[in-house]
Parts: structure tokens; sequence; C-alpha cells
């Protein structure tokens, strides 16, 4: 089974070529492959398979690297572009669309090369974040931990997000706070949990705790989910390219203020991508 290596701002994934009707992995494959030490090591699984839509170049799937399936995968989606360009399936201009599990994403390409991708509408529902307790969409939310008050903002962005702000994102407790988070009962399916410094009005920093993974160096809908949130908030700026600064590197996000009450309002996010090697699974 031929696959590639890629990563998009240290986030790195194992991309499979299904096409041609080979088999989806199971779970125990996605682990063997995604082990760092006896696979090939990477944080997600992406699948190439077939266009299911009108209109889309491919579509593709996300598994994590416990073998748990995911619906949304920004630095993921970008891979995919600049795979799908380098096979020929996609004018290497962008303007071409393709397929996730959560929908249809535009790809288009920037002044600086790279591919940026149409990410979709934020839902801000406490019910498309498959959180219980609330009914109503909140500013911040509030949950006991140890007998600490963690204070977060939440969004969808097809997977469910909780941002917490804090101070010094260095010293954030990622793994212990992320883990925990994950394991409340507030949240239905888990979620990915960002930590995130506000820098300057168009500028963040951002670590992510990765529901199936554990911190990456770089999560695409993490930063999209951090300037929803954010902006939302008015601590940073609407209406102009926000740079999010992660451990792998950096993406730009667009979201329009306008987007909270106007569903044509989409976030936009562009960043690099990186072809690392071709192999083949025995």
């Amino acid at each position: 089974m031929r696959f590639s290596k890629m990563h998009g701002a240290g986030n790195d994934f194992v991309v499979l070529d299904l096409r041609d009707g080979v088999a989806l992995p199971d779970p125990t494959l996605c682990t063997r492959i995604a082990n760092r030490h006896t696979g090939v090591g990477c944080d997600q699984l992406l699948t190439v398979e077939a266009p299911r839509s009108a209109g889309a170049v491919a579509c593709y799937r996300i598994w994590n690297a416990d073998g748990s399936p995911a619906r949304q995968c920004g630095n993921g989606a970008r891979c995919i572009a600049a795979w799908l360009v380098r096979d020929g399936a996609a004018p290497a201009a962008g303007d071409f669309a393709i397929e996730s599990p959560t929908g249809m994403h535009a790809v288009g390409r920037d002044a600086k090369g790279g591919y940026v991708i149409d990410m979709g509408v934020p839902r801000f529902a406490p019910q498309a974040i498959s959180m219980h307790g609330w009914d109503q969409v909140q500013g911040e939310y509030a949950i006991d931990i140890d007998g600490e008050s963690i204070r977060f903002g939440a969004v969808s962005m097809g997977n469910p997000h909780a941002v917490i702000e804090v101070t010094d994102v260095a010293a954030a407790p990622v793994a212990a706070l992320g883990q925990a988070l994950q394991r409340d009962p507030s949240f239905a399916e888990s979620v990915n949990v960002g930590f995130a410094e506000i820098v300057a009005p168009d500028r963040i920093r951002l670590r992510v705790y990765e529901r199936g993974v554990g911190e990456t160096l770089a999560c695409g809908s993490g930063a999209c989910a951090a300037v929803a949130v954010l902006v939302r908030r008015g601590r940073i700026d609407a209406n102009r390219e926000v740079h999010v600064d992660l451990p792998g590197g950096s993406l730009r996000i667009r979201y329009d203020q306008a987007a909270q009450t106007r569903v044509e309002d989409r976030i936009l996010m562009g960043g690099p991508t990186a072809f690392v090697f071709e192999g083949e699974w025995q």
C-alpha cells in the first residue's frame, strides 16, 4: 500500500490513495501506521477517495492516531489539496473543491503559493458542539475541575473545540487540562482543547490538545476555532487576517465578525504544506 508522508506547519499525516476501491483502514491498521516507533508516524491518517458529490475533485476522510475517525482537519485539508494538485487531479492554480466528512471546501491559492481553504461557518450552539448542561450560546462557559473553575469559549468547526485564553501559552498546562476537559461528561463526543495567548489585535499564539492524538505542532481547525471565539468576544480584530502562531508554524485565519449573523460569511485558512517522503506499507 503506497503512501505519502506530509505535514502542514508540523501537523503530520500519512496520505493513502483509495480511489481505486481499496478498503478503508480499520482502527488497528491506523494505530500501527501512526505509531512513531514501529510505524510511519503521524498525527492523522488521511484517505483520498472518489468524489461523492458533483463539483468535488475528491473526498477525504480523517483518522486519528488512536484509530478513531475525525470529521475535520484544516491542515489535512491543505495537504489533500496539495496532494491532488501534484497528482494532476486538481488544477495547480486552485479554484477547485474537496469534500470532507463535514461537507464541501473551496480551495484557492494565495500570493505566497500556499493553499487557502474555506473552512465553513463556525457553529456556536451547544448542540453543535455536543455539550451537555447548556441550552443557549454563552460568551464563556465554566466547568469545575478538581475544585477549580475552568472558563472557556466553545465552537464547532465541524469538530468540537474548547478555547481557553491564557496569559502565557508556553506555561499553560496543556496536557493535564486538555485531558481533563476531554474526559469531562459535559462533552459528549470529547473535545479539542486550545490554549490561546493574545499577542496583538491581529496575532495570537496557540497550542492545541487534540482528541485522539494529544498535543500537536499545529491544528488548523483549532486555529479557526480560537479566532472565531476571540473575535466573537471582541478580543481580537474582526474583518482582517489574523496570524496564529503554533509550535510548528504560522497559519493565517480570516473571519469577519458579520459571520455571527450572516451564514454566507465563512472562515478562510491559509498556511504551508510539505511533502516529506513516499513509501510503501508492507
